[in-house]
């Protein structure tokens, strides 16, 4: 079993002393103020080749796609090994470039897809042939166990940045982000900032985003394609699941024992869109034989006690709800609301063991702050509720179990507030029918 996982002996221990989940609670912890909105220059040493904001993302189980930005003209060009400074294998992809609101150019936005790579290893590269800079990544394992890092609303505060850093002591396989990665807002350049400023974690992890109203960005007249920035520097693996978008898709880890759904909160998800019908088609295809775990992330939640964006969800949950819960997805993730609340399994605002758990986990850092009303009484649904940042980390440690655990940015100290364990619906006997 892989270090990162916790030993069976721990595992029960774990399971000993995790949080009831019989009955609700709310935290009583007092919230720390906010912190200043960052802003991440170039380096000092780097010139208009230097390979800037690098992020890496799964194409299928064995590939990586990297893109990163120069300044000046460059090679799209990927070169990489398994030993530091030695590079026997290359790739070359492609280059773009989008304008926004005539005010703006972004730099030359490179991506090449690489591979095929070994699993649970550590590969060595750099980007345009640039010899400034040597990155690296380690790739997910091609079985169970398994460990996710989930967080919404990241931005670039104070907060932001604790919570990279607890993450990036976690030592996890792959980030799952259900929108509202920088909150640029039309601020072009605060996507460059971003993008810097999570470069450690993004160009060593596969980190597999989808996005949130925040990602929008349109101007009446000026500019009228929504997610344009979006599109532009984040292209996720839609073309492998057969999406006919970047903003909704699904990949496959675990050597495809787990699979994941990446939905679309601000595209069409009607019975009559393309969304909707790809959702129908990619869960079609499953072999729940092999498929041991169905997770989806979605960005604004379909169940919420906060005040905060109420009902946001409920178009869409009436639209899609049905399907996921026939396919038996095992939980659900969602952002927006930033805060963290675990509910129940649920189905049609009730308690339902063949339902998936309802997890929102907004609280990553964004600049807005906090929302810190709650519906009074507390819902039975809802089982822990807490306003503050923080990360969740999700190992899946065999076919039929999964720890779930939030962590707290307390004081810059990575505190476990809630945790939880998960058993699969394919392994409950209850939930083998539709019912």
């Amino acid at each position: 079993m892989a270090s990162h996982i916790l030993p069976n002996l721990l595992l029960l221990l774990a399971l000993a002393v995790s949080r009831s989940a019989a009955g609700s609670a709310t935290s009583p912890y007092l919230r720390p103020p906010p912190r200043e909105t960052l802003s991440t220059p170039l380096a000092d040493d780097a010139d208009g080749a230097t390979p800037q904001q690098v992020h890496i993302s799964m194409v299928g189980t064995n590939k990586m796609r990297v893109m990163w930005i120069t300044e000046d003209d460059a090679l799209a060009t990927v070169d990489y090994g398994l030993q530091e400074g030695k590079y026997g294998e290359s790739s070359t992809g492609s280059t773009s470039t989008y304008t926004f609101s005539a005010l703006y150019t972004s730099g030359k936005i490179h991506e090449a897809v690489i591979g095929p790579l070994d699993p649970d290893s550590i590969y060595y590269y750099r980007c345009s042939g640039n010899p400034a800079r040597e990155f690296s990544f380690k790739t997910p394992p091609a079985s169970l166990p398994i460990k996710f890092v989930v967080i919404g609303d990241l931005g670039q505060t104070g907060w932001t940045n604790s919570t990279l850093n607890h993450i990036s002591q976690s030592n996890y396989d792959i980030l799952l982000l259900p929108g509202d990665l920088s909150y640029a807002d039309l601020n072009q350049p605060s996507w460059d900032s971003y993008a810097r400023l999570v470069e450690p974690l993004a160009s060593s992890r596969p980190w597999m985003v989808t996005k949130g109203n925040h990602e929008i960005e349109t101007i009446p007249l000026i500019e009228s394609t929504p997610f344009k920035p979006y599109n532009a520097r984040y292209h996720m693996p839609y073309k492998e699941s057969a999406s006919p978008s970047n903003l909704f898709y699904s990949f496959d880890a675990a050597g495809g024992a787990v699979h994941v759904l990446m939905l679309g909160s601000y595209t069409d998800f009607d019975a009559s869109s393309d969304q909707f019908k790809w959702l129908q088609a990619d869960l079609a295809k499953l072999d729940r034989s092999k498929t041991k775990w169905l997770f989806t992330l979605i960005h604004a939640p379909w169940y919420n006690s906060n005040k905060a964006h109420q009902g946001d969800g409920e178009d869409m949950r009436k639209a899609m709800e049905e399907t996921l819960y026939a396919a038996r997805v095992d939980a659900v993730f969602a952002g927006h609301v930033h805060a963290y609340e675990r509910f129940v399994p649920v189905y049609n605002s009730k308690k339902n063991q063949c339902g998936p758990l309802h997890i929102t986990i907004g609280d990553g850092g964004n600049r807005e702050g906090l929302a810190n009303k709650y519906i009074d009484p507390q819902p039975s649904i809802s089982l822990f509720k807490e306003a503050s940042f923080g990360h969740g980390q999700l190992h899946v440690a065999n076919g039929t179990h999964a720890l779930w655990s939030w962590h707290r940015n307390d004081d810059d100290e990575a505190v476990v507030v809630d945790s939880v364990w998960i058993t699969s619906l394919l392994s409950n006997p209850a939930c083998h029918k539709k019912n």
